[in-house]
Formats: C-alpha cells, structure tokens, sequence
C-alpha cells in the first residue's frame, strides 16, 4: 500500500491546521470546531496536488519536520494576532481610563477577561480584517510559504529574537496610537478638574469629576475609534512582512 499520498496530506495539514486555529479571521478560538476541521481539511486538499514533499525524509525526521510545520503555520497566524492584540491593549487603555476596568467580561476571542472597550476594538478589527479580505492575503502567505519554505526539517535562526521583538513592539506602538485620543483628552479633563478644584474648593470633585470624566471620555471614544479601521488596514501588509520574517527564521 502506498502511504505517500497520506504522508504528503498529514504533512500539509499541519501547517495549514495550526494557521486556521489561531488565526482570529479563519476559525480562531470562538469558531465551532468542524467549520475548522472543514475548513483545514479543504485547503490541504487544494494544496496536495501542488506541493510536493522531498523522498528523502526519513521517519526519524519527522517529529522535526512536524514542529517545523507547526511553528510556520503559527507565525503566519501571528500577523494577524498582532493586530487583534494591539487593538485590545489600545482599547483596554481606553477602558481603563473611563473607569470600565471594574466591569470585565471574558473576551471569547482571546479567552482573557478584558473590558468591554477591550472587546469592542478588537472586534472593530476583526471584522476590518474580513472587509478589506485580510484572510485571502492570509491563505496566498500560506500558498506562498511552501515555495520559500518547502517541507522538511530546518534549524532556527538568530533572527528569530528580532522579529519577535518587532512584533510585541508594533503590539505596544499601535496600542498607544489606538489609545492616544481618549487619554490625551482626559489627561486634559484631569489638568482642568484639578485648577477647577484650586480655584472653588468647596466643589466636590469626587461628585462632579466623574460624571464629566466618563462624558467627554465617550465623545473621545465616538471620535477615536473611527481611527481603528483606517490603522488597521495601513498595517495588514506590516502583519505579513513581520510574520514572514519569522516563519523564515525556521528554515
């Protein structure tokens, strides 16, 4: 019986697998189960005609040449997670400052309790990403990596430090940049409160101060978050670039 043809499907289905699991825009951890095994199972089946697998892999590579896939279908999956991240730590920021930090709700995208703000941006990008069809992009990078990186075993790269650097820095860099318009109106509200405060000190800023912390923090956050779309799409390709960069660190 010839096994080449299962060997060459399970050797696929690794890294395609992995990329549909942890991308937020194909299955993610909200999507049901058999829409991923679906789903995973199609695009392995589209892509065993045209990928070949070297004869000289031997069994006792495989365990190898199984991490190697699955570390190439994780990174590729991460240029989408930077996005979803970066957008949930510029909205938490966001509902940390408007007092929302007290009522946390269990983000079914990431799994952790975030704020509602939180949620709400990740969301926003999430569904920027399946507008301007982040997830094609997301299945050519697959296609395309088995032309840059074919199956076998591989070693890592020094690069691979850098690049992930790169990517918690762009988290940090356009969270702040999501998160920027709110804070820096309320940092303004504070400075004003406080030489309110100075200047009629019988007015009681615990009574007062909050009410109009929280209003001109939504009319903030009503014109902030009509930046996420736009910042969103700017970075889709910076995405992809970042986790090309790291799925080639395992060649």
């Amino acid at each position: 019986m010839d096994l080449s043809l299962l060997l060459r499907f399970g050797l696929l289905l690794i890294r395609t697998s992995t990329l549909v699991v942890t991308s937020p825009v194909l299955g993610g951890t909200y999507a049901p189960p058999t829409f991923k095994i679906g789903l995973s199972v199609l695009l392995t089946l589209v892509l065993v005609p045209v990928v070949p697998v070297p004869e000289s892999l031997a069994a006792a590579s495989m365990p190898l040449v199984a991490a190697r896939e699955f570390l190439i279908g994780f990174a590729l999956a991460l240029s989408i997670r930077v996005l979803v991240s970066a957008a949930e730590l510029g909205g938490y920021l966001v509902g940390f400052q408007l007092g929302f930090s007290y009522a946390g709700i269990i983000d079914p995208q990431s799994g952790v309790r975030n704020n509602v703000v939180a949620a709400m941006y990740a969301g926003l990008t999430t569904l920027t990403l399946v507008g301007i069809n982040a997830h094609h992009a997301l299945i050519r990078a697959l296609a395309g990596s088995y032309e840059a990186m074919p199956l076998g075993a591989g070693s890592l790269n020094a690069s691979m430090a850098g690049t992930i650097a790169a990517m918690l820095g762009a988290i940090f860099r356009v969270g702040l940049q999501l998160a920027a318009p709110v804070v820096l109106v309320l940092c303004l509200v504070e400075v004003l409160l406080g030489i309110i405060t100075r200047a009629a000190p019988a007015l009681n800023l615990m009574v007062v101060g909050a009410p109009i912390r929280l209003l001109v923090g939504l009319a903030a956050l009503v014109a902030g978050i009509q930046v996420v779309p736009g910042l969103t799409a700017d970075l889709v390709h910076y995405g992809l670039e970042l986790a090309v960069r790291l799925a080639g660190a395992v060649r």
